[in-house]
């Protein structure tokens, strides 16, 4: 895996982690103020499955070297 391939993946990571962590946070507020009565744990919930799940991505992103992301192979 050359240099470079590697630096997209880690930026695709890093950028999903951010999407989804705020949008686990987000939903985490949302749900905070409208069922739980302000809450914290829906905040930390939300959080942490968007970790999560970006981790996984992740995960699943290095250890299978092979998949192209976007691109036509012709």
């Amino acid at each position: 895996m050359s240099e470079s391939e590697l630096g997209r993946k880690w930026d695709r990571c890093l950028a999903d982690a951010v999407v989804k962590i705020g949008t686990g946070f987000g939903l985490g507020v949302v749900f905070s103020l409208t069922f739980f009565k302000r809450r914290m744990w829906p905040l930390a919930f939300g959080s942490g499955m968007g970790l999560g799940m970006a981790y996984s991505n992740c995960q699943h992103d290095f250890q299978a070297p092979y998949l192209l992301h976007g691109k036509y192979v012709r």
